[in-house]
């Protein structure tokens, strides 16, 4: 088991890059180091390693390094059995630091389409924390599959209970709201005129949506006006 680990390690610092390593250290803040793969690389290692025994791989990481962390997350969102999947998604969720791997291991988490009630009320769930990622990670799976009838009004209820003010949940916010108005412009427009939202995160919303490329002019002019002040 041990030989493995380190033959997988050895093989994921042959395949990095020392350009792309201090590009992406310059986007991530993380406590694991960085050896500089691709996303995509990531992506078809796991995928690799998904054709064969996940359990083991599984057993014999050690979290230690940035794309191990990644792939492990790439890796067990392709388990397809939910009961499979419960047994190590609250201990994964627990590495998340850094917003890359939350959002990659978030947006490929496509069992939750299979039953969207289940998944909708367990990542509620996770809004309890006082845990930034975890936090996040509940935003992210619903800004990648929830983001539809009949789901839309309770994001925005859920939205108003997060009472944290922290920087990666306040910025998960504001790109799911952006994409529910993007899809449904007049419940959004509706619900930002009452939301509880602080005001960086609310101003910081009204910035990303007039920032798409999916909203009129006419749109973002008006939103201009429903800024607050500090």
């Amino acid at each position: 088991m041990e030989e493995d680990y380190e033959a997988f390690i050895s093989f994921l610092k042959r395949q990095g890059d020392s350009k792309y390593k201090a590009f992406h250290s310059r986007l991530t803040t993380t406590k694991y180091e960085i050896l500089g793969l691709t996303v995509p690389m990531q992506r078809k290692i796991a995928k690799e390693i998904s054709k064969g025994d996940i359990l083991s791989f599984l057993v014999c990481t050690k979290d230690v390094y940035y794309e191990e962390v990644m792939i492990k997350g790439f890796i067990l969102a392709s388990i397809k059995e939910k009961k499979e999947l419960l047994k190590y998604l609250d201990s994964y969720v627990s590495l998340i630091d850094n917003w890359a791997i939350c959002d990659g291991f978030c947006n490929s988490l496509k069992m939750v389409t299979q039953d969207k009630e289940f998944w909708f009320s367990y990542f509620s769930n996770y809004l309890k924390s006082k845990e930034e990622f975890r936090i996040r990670v509940a935003l992210i799976v619903f800004l990648s599959f929830y983001v539809v009838e009949p789901y839309i009004d309770a994001i925005f209820k859920l939205v108003d209970t997060i009472d944290v003010d922290m920087y990666y949940v306040n910025m998960g916010i504001a790109w799911l709201l952006c994409e529910c108005f993007t899809k449904y412009r007049d419940k959004t427009l509706r619900y930002l005129v009452k939301s509880k939202v602080n005001t960086f995160t609310f101003n910081k919303t009204i910035s990303k949506i007039r920032d798409s490329y999916r909203v009129t002019k006419e749109d973002k002019a008006y939103l201009i006006s429903m800024k607050r002040k500090d």
